[in-house]
């Protein structure tokens, strides 16, 4: 059995998320606090006890996620798993700031930090309603990137996510991204359809949001993973600190390659994939991408207690 961890990106956020991990396991409090802490202000109560609206918000959303992450990988921990049982762990956007932390490259306090940096400079970096991300169901990877291409007509429209074999989403100014709704469809997608994020993540529009990252990545401390990381931008292992950094200024405005990095792992022998935060997107995407690897997602005290050790 060759294991990977993975850890999930925006979307999978849910008021009371990590509650029970919290009231489980101290070591997974501690995470919580120590967010808090980082952030000088009580994410955790937004997280347990706030309205949704406002923990969607990018830049609360982006470190609430990581938290959550993080304590689910402090229960484990507690149980006597360890992220080196993994041969690799890979984060989904924003998950791979977590899957780094995960594996000792970046300290807590660190990576909480960076993410409200990285939610603020993303949603920033364009007014609101100038740009729109939808998703594309029912086209492969080359296609959804064909009809990005044909509906740009001068303005930004990009293939953001390859997350499956049958779902990409594509990012840019909105006129352009509504343009290629209409193309998909008569390509032959099933459904075509906008998104509800705030801002076009994963294009050239959030350039200004990379040079902000690259600024805040450059004063961190960033080590080697004690478990290779499967980079979005590169959908390969990767484990030093400079060509990390350097990969995660990338990925602002690169695509997520979600569909090539799991391919990858199930190349290297992987058929075990526990899922570590919030939700279970990544487990379905996976399903869909290597049928032969057992999925489990683990966000509760009741999903770790079904491990197989």
């Amino acid at each position: 059995m060759t294991k990977a961890f993975v850890f999930p990106g925006q979307g999978a956020q849910s008021i009371g998320m990590g509650k029970a991990l919290a009231d489980a396991y101290p070591a997974a409090k501690a995470v919580f606090d120590e967010v808090d802490e980082a952030l000088g202000e009580k994410l955790s109560t937004l997280i347990w006890e706030g309205a949704q609206d406002d923990l969607t918000l990018t830049r609360n959303a982006q470190p609430a996620l990581m938290a959550t992450s993080l304590a689910a990988m402090r229960a484990l921990e507690a149980e006597g798993f360890a992220v080196t049982d993994a041969a690799y762990v890979a984060g989904h956007s924003l998950g791979e700031y977590s899957a780094l932390a995960a594996a000792g490259a970046l300290s807590i306090s660190d990576t909480a930090r960076l993410l409200r940096t990285r939610g603020q400079a993303m949603q920033e970096a364009v007014p609101v309603g100038v740009g729109a991300m939808a998703a594309l169901l029912g086209l492969d990877f080359e296609t959804a990137k064909a009809v990005a291409e044909e509906a740009a007509q001068g303005e930004v429209c990009q293939a953001a996510n390859d997350n499956d074999p049958s779902q990409v989403v594509v990012s840019g100014h909105l006129g352009a991204v509504e343009r290629a709704l209409v193309i998909a469809k008569e390509k032959g997608a099933k459904r075509a359809m906008l998104l509800p994020v705030s801002a076009p993540f994963h294009c050239a529009l959030m350039e200004p949001a990379a040079r902000v990252m690259s600024e805040a990545l450059n004063a961190v401390q960033i080590n080697v993973p004690s478990v290779p990381l499967v980079a979005n931008v590169r959908a390969e292992a990767v484990s030093d600190p400079a060509l990390i950094r350097a990969l995660l200024v990338e990925q602002v405005t690169g695509s997520v390659r979600w569909r090539e990095s799991v391919g990858f792992m199930g190349a290297q022998g992987v058929d075990v994939i526990w899922e570590i935060g919030a939700g279970k997107a990544l487990s379905g995407m996976i399903r869909r991408i290597e049928r032969e690897i057992t999925c489990s997602a683990v966000g509760t005290p009741e999903d770790i207690a079904k491990l197989e050790r």
